[in-house]
């Protein structure tokens, strides 16, 4: 009974923890500032969009994460978590603009390079950001509760850096441009779910933060958390989804690849180096990098895919890269015995 009370009597203190009022006006006062719109934000976001569309486009995940270092939308989405536990009104309204106007601003980019340099196809560092999972609802999470947390202690803002990395806010924005630039509604939308999913994702995890730390108290908070969860709920129906169709087709993409490896002649005859799948196509596009000595025709290929249709239950396309095995040997004559 007493041990039941200790743990009472701790979580009551726990909720009644603030900061210093120094210290909060400090930290009300930087969000306030980081979610101002103003010349430096309008220029990293410009940057951070035509890096991250471009290393998109020649496929490059250093490009990429060159990108996501500069990109400044995680700064207003603190600031927006802060503003709506506290209630002020200014800085929710503040980050809120800052957020809509960055994140317009960069689709629209998006799309305009996406437009002028016209893709006959995307490669896998797009395609991937248009399969949100809980996955990426996870990493948001906790890379929102880091961001927050190194608001209220400033010594630990170097892991900004990391963060930024982990959540990928730029990347699915750029996406949602590129995937309307060619009408690839698919694309677009699976990169929508994957950008909501980080910016709900940052925005709780930031508003628990704080309320752990004393930055806001629970009482006031309620209201706000309260519609963040909400939100958050609806999010996870899609991404839910989303993650067991990404087990069925890993499973899928496995029992593939041991049909054509294990019940096909075709394949007896040749090295399969490597396989991929777009999932976003169809019937879904398989393409097989492979090395052999003889040529594989068209009437090969549609066997294949006749095969597949009846073993798998659904058609696939296959797509074969060849590359041609030659044997090299020395010009040494042989000896007379």
């Amino acid at each position: 009974m007493l041990k039941i009370k200790g743990i009472r009597n701790r979580f009551n203190n726990f909720k009644k923890r603030r900061v210093s009022l120094l210290q909060l006006q400090e930290i009300r006062n930087g969000l306030l500032e980081e979610s101002t719109i103003n010349s430096n934000y309008l220029v990293l976001i410009i940057g951070s969009c035509i890096i991250a569309t471009l290393g998109l486009i020649s496929n490059s995940a250093a490009v990429i994460i060159g990108a996501m270092i500069i990109a400044p939308l995680m700064l207003p989405i603190r600031g927006l978590a802060f503003g709506a536990l506290e209630g002020n009104f200014i800085l929710f309204r503040k980050a809120l603009a800052a957020i809509i106007i960055g994140t317009i601003l960069a689709i629209a980019l998006a799309w305009f390079i996406g437009y002028f340099l016209a893709l006959p196809q995307f490669g896998s560092e797009i395609i991937s950001r248009s399969r949100p999972t809980l996955l990426d609802l996870g990493i948001a999470v906790a890379a929102g509760g880091i961001s927050g947390f190194a608001k209220v202690q400033p010594k630990i803002s170097e892991s900004l850096a990391g963060t930024a990395i982990a959540v990928a806010l730029m990347p699915p924005i750029c996406v949602i441009g590129l995937g309307l630039s060619q009408v690839n509604w698919s694309l677009s939308t699976g990169a929508t779910i994957l950008y909501l999913t980080n910016l709900l994702g940052i925005t709780l995890s930031c508003m628990l933060t704080f309320l752990l730390t004393g930055c806001a108290s629970f009482k006031g908070a309620k209201k706000a958390l309260g519609w963040t969860l909400v939100l958050t709920f609806i999010i996870l129906i899609p991404l839910s989804v989303s993650f067991f169709q990404l087990i069925r087709q890993s499973r899928l993409e496995v029992s593939l690849r041991q049909a054509l490896l294990n019940r096909t002649v075709t394949f007896q005859r040749m090295v399969l180096l490597n396989s991929d799948v777009n999932w976003l196509s169809n019937p879904p596009k398989v393409r097989l990098s492979v090395r052999t000595k003889e040529p594989i025709t068209p009437t090969q290929v549609t066997l294949l895919e006749d095969f597949l249709a009846k073993e798998m239950g659904q058609p696939f396309t296959l797509i074969f890269e060849v590359g041609e095995i030659e044997e090299v040997r020395g010009n040494r004559a042989a000896s007379p015995q």
